[in-house]
């Protein structure tokens, strides 16, 4: 059966109805004579508007100030530079605002004139993807670095402070005792420093239980209210039976401490901060705009100011530590970076949203729990000296070694050093008087802190164990340890901190 021009002119708009990319017909001098439903919603026209307009209107200026002159150039010498190639360029949608799409383009001749066809698919889905996926990329291999030098920042620090804290006693002056809390207060900052770039490695020691996190929002609305001038506005918007979440209570507080606070720096003529959790579900939809996602149930965390906002560029590098927007002096930068590492770890998601003079929302997406929400009490420390027990403390450096040596006899304790696994256990074959062994995790040799640990369980389970590490990786399995029966230190630790450890398992047995 012979077809009809009626015929082909219904297949051609089928086919155009059809479509998902956008396709537009021009003449030769550039003017719209056909498009398909897709190009209109592509571009924001109603499809039939777009006819006779010239197809410089879907460009961004830059490219349309050119255009004639691309296709006069080709008309005159049929020399192509994307017909039949395609190309990546930038489109430019009815309300003015550029978006990346590619650009086929093919040629034909119906008697003595010449049409353009071009197929256009939009990119911005795609090079979302790949801007979220470089960024994942980056902070990861940036993460990789800030942990691997974490032990050694530690070791460094821990012989500081014991040094310190040691010589303390001896001062004669008020002055010197100044200087003194002076160093110490800087050396805890240098501690503080290390743990939250530890936290930005996603590398933190976490306890997660489940909680209900409208508790915590509450409590940080509460401190708000209590500190926020009459410049500000707080909202807290919490949903009807907002799941509870699978967190580490303190971090989760210290998170949204840190959100709120950079909220009001980014406002400071004053503005609205809303604070509002709601139960979502991440489905295969919201992954096709991110990366590094599970589908699942989460609880979101949004924290929304009406400040100076960002730039896509700096939105780029907001979560990277030591990048900040604000003044020199005023921020270190680790704010963003410790949440993004925290909820991460948690196996969340973090989505930051923000425009120049608009503001910003950051969203934590934190996974839900199924069960009951767990009251965490704070307790505090109470340091106890010894009563002439024998310690073995087992540690490679030498630096470290000694100042551990001189804090654990400043406690009244029996000390006795070991430098590696294999010295320590050849002391416990010769001696039965030793109370603790406290070790390095990290130790050269065959042997780790570990793996001497589960020994002399075996074969001295009398003998209390008190793990210690700076290195990153360690502390991550802190909860393995303690299922084990090993309690960790991490380093660097005060006396006090040391103290109370050690007395609390050797009293473990007392009644």
């Amino acid at each position: 059966m012979t077809d009809t021009p009626g015929k082909n002119a219904a297949l051609l708009d089928a086919l155009l109805d059809a479509a998902v990319d956008a396709i537009i017909v021009s003449d030769e001098k550039g003017k719209i004579v056909r498009s398909n439903p897709a190009a209109g919603t592509m571009f924001g026209y109603v499809s039939e508007d777009m006819l006779g307009l010239n197809v410089q209107i879907l460009m961004p200026v830059t490219m349309a100030v050119r255009h004639d002159g691309f296709m006069q150039r080709y008309l005159e010498t049929h020399e192509a530079s994307i017909i039949g190639k395609g190309r990546d360029l930038e489109g430019q949608k009815r309300d003015g605002s550029i978006f990346p799409v590619h650009l086929s383009i093919g040629r034909a001749e119906v008697g003595d004139q010449v049409f353009f066809l071009g197929v256009l698919h939009d990119l911005t889905k795609r090079k979302n993807t790949e801007i979220a996926l470089e960024r994942s990329q980056r902070l990861e291999a940036i993460g990789q670095l800030t942990g691997g030098v974490a032990h050694d920042f530690n070791n460094l620090l821990t012989v500081i402070v014991g040094n310190l804290e040691l010589l303390e006693p001896s001062l004669s002056t008020k002055d010197q005792a100044e200087l003194l809390h002076e160093a110490l207060e800087s050396a805890e900052l240098g501690a503080d420093l290390v743990r939250r770039l530890l936290a930005f490695a996603r590398k933190s020691p976490l306890a997660p239980v489940p909680v209900d996190i409208s508790v915590f929002v509450d409590r940080v609305g509460a401190i708000l209210r209590r500190t926020l001038g009459a410049r500000y506005e707080l909202s807290v918007v919490s949903s009807q039976d907002i799941w509870h979440v699978h967190a580490d209570p303190a971090q989760l507080q210290t998170t949204i401490l840190n959100l709120t606070l950079n909220a009001q720096d980014a406002m400071p003529d004053g503005g609205k901060l809303v604070i509002e959790t709601s139960n979502i579900v991440i489905d295969d939809a919201f992954m096709a705009e991110e990366v590094d996602v599970e589908m699942g149930r989460y609880v979101r965390l949004s924290v929304t100011d009406t400040g100076h906002g960002m730039t896509p560029e700096k939105l780029r590098y907001a979560f990277e530590p030591f990048f900040t927007t604000k003044p020199t002096g005023k921020g270190t930068g680790l704010g963003l970076s410790m949440v993004y590492g925290f909820v991460k770890q948690s196996g969340g998601h973090v989505a930051l949203y923000s425009e120049p003079d608009q503001g910003t929302t950051v969203n934590l997406y934190l996974p839900a729990s199924d069960g009951y929400a767990v009251k965490v009490d704070d307790r505090t420390r109470v340091s106890v000296a010894g009563n002439g027990q024998t310690i073995l403390a087992v540690e490679d450096n030498p630096a470290v070694q000694q100042i551990s040596l001189l804090r654990l006899e400043a406690l009244n304790y029996n000390v006795i050093g070991a430098t590696d696994a294999a010295e320590a256990l050849e002391i416990l074959a010769d001696r039965s008087d030793i109370d603790l062994m406290f070790t390095d995790l990290v130790m050269p040799g065959d042997m780790t802190g570990y793996d001497l640990a589960k020994t002399v369980h075996e074969k001295w389970p009398r003998i209390k164990i008190l793990l210690t590490s700076g290195y990153a990786e360690d502390l991550l399995n802190g909860g393995t340890l303690s299922k084990s029966g090993f309690r960790l230190l991490r380093k660097p630790y005060r006396q006090a901190d040391i103290a109370a450890e050690i007395n609390a398992l050797l009293s473990e047995d007392q009644s």
